[in-house]
C-alpha cells in the first residue's frame, strides 16, 4: 500500500475514533434525549445536503422509490466502507441490512451508546426520504436495531396505497425477518462515478464528514460554549489514545516535538 494511501486510511480511521468518543461522552454527560435530538439534527442535515444530489451519481434516479431508497442506503454506506445488504421483495418493498461491525458503534462503543442515538438518525434520515421524494406514500418499516440487543440494524422501505401521516412514515414491526440475501443482487456503484482512487478517499470522507456536520449540530444542540469544551477533550482524549498507532502506520515514533511534527506532516 501507498504512504498517500496509509495517510487516507489513518485520517479516515481519527476521524471515525473521535465521532465514536464524541458520541459516548455526549452521552454521558448530557444523557440519552441529547444524544437522540443531536443526532436527529445531524442526519437530517446529511440528509438535506447528500440524499437527491446523490441519486443520478449511484444510478437511482429512474427506480421505483421503494428500491431506489433502499439501494441508496446500501451504496452510499458501502462506498463509505460500510457493509450493508439488499433484498428486494417487490418494486414497493425492498429491504436493507446493517452487518456487523458496525461503524456508527465501533468496538465497544456499541454497548454504551444510547438506543435515542437510533431513534435520531431513523427519524432524521429515513422517515424524511418519502417527503424528500415528494411521495407521500413511502415510509421505512424498522424491525430490528443494535443498541436494544436485537439482531443489528434492519428494515424495509415500503410504498404503501395511501398517504402516510407524520408518524406512520416511521414504524417498528420487531417480528418481521428479512429475506435470504442473495449477493448475486447486490448492487454496485456506477464505474463511471466511482474509479478504485474516488472510492478510497470516499471512505475517509464519509468519517470527516461525521465529524464535521456532528460538531455543527452539536453546537446547534447543546450550544456553542458546551460544544467546544466536549469537542476538544474528546479530541485530546482520541488523539492520545490512538496516536502509537496511526504513527506506527505511517512509519513515525512517539518521541519528541519534531516526531510529532514529523507524523503530522505526514498524515496530512
Amino acid at each position: 500500500m501507498s504512504e498517500n494511501n496509509n495517510a487516507i486510511n489513518v485520517q479516515a480511521h481519527l476521524h471515525h475514533q473521535y465521532f465514536l468518543g464524541l458520541q459516548l461522552m455526549v452521552a454521558v454527560e448530557k444523557g440519552p434525549s441529547v444524544v437522540g435530538d443531536w443526532i436527529f439534527r445531524l442526519f437530517r442535515k446529511q440528509h438535506n445536503e447528500k440524499f437527491l444530489s446523490s441519486f443520478e451519481k449511484l444510478g437511482l434516479a429512474e427506480l421505483p422509490h421503494a428500491v431506489a431508497c433502499a439501494k441508496y442506503h446500501v451504496l452510499s454506506n458501502n462506498v463509505g466502507g460500510v457493509g450493508v445488504e439488499f433484498m428486494a421483495e417487490t418494486e414497493k418493498k425492498a429491504w436493507l441490512r446493517f452487518r456487523y461491525p458496525r461503524w456508527m458503534y465501533d468496538g465497544p462503543a456499541i454497548c454504551g451508546i444510547p438506543v435515542e442515538a437510533s431513534r435520531g438518525f431513523l427519524k432524521g434520515w429515513y422517515a424524511q426520504n418519502g417527503v424528500t421524494l415528494k411521495n407521500p406514500r413511502l415510509g421505512f418499516v424498522c424491525v430490528s436495531e443494535d443498541l436494544t440487543g436485537q439482531f443489528g440494524f434492519c428494515g424495509y422501505f415500503k410504498e404503501y396505497d395511501k398517504e402516510l401521516s407524520d408518524n406512520e412514515r416511521l414504524i417498528f414491526s420487531p417480528k418481521e425477518r428479512p429475506p435470504i440475501f442473495n449477493p448475486k443482487k447486490q448492487p454496485l456503484p456506477p464505474d463511471r462515478h466511482w474509479t478504485k482512487e474516488r472510492l478510497d478517499k470516499a471512505k475517509r470522507n464519509y468519517a470527516v464528514e461525521f465529524c464535521r456536520n456532528g460538531i455543527i449540530e452539536l453546537a446547534n444542540t447543546i450550544g456553542e460554549r458546551e460544544t467546544l469544551d466536549i469537542g476538544k477533550r474528546a479530541a485530546r482524549l482520541t488523539g492520545l489514545q490512538q496516536y502509537q498507532r496511526m504513527a506506527q502506520e505511517l512509519n513515525c515514533k512517539d518521541g519528541n516535538l519534531l516526531d510529532a511534527a514529523q507524523f503530522l506532516s505526514s498524515v496530512f
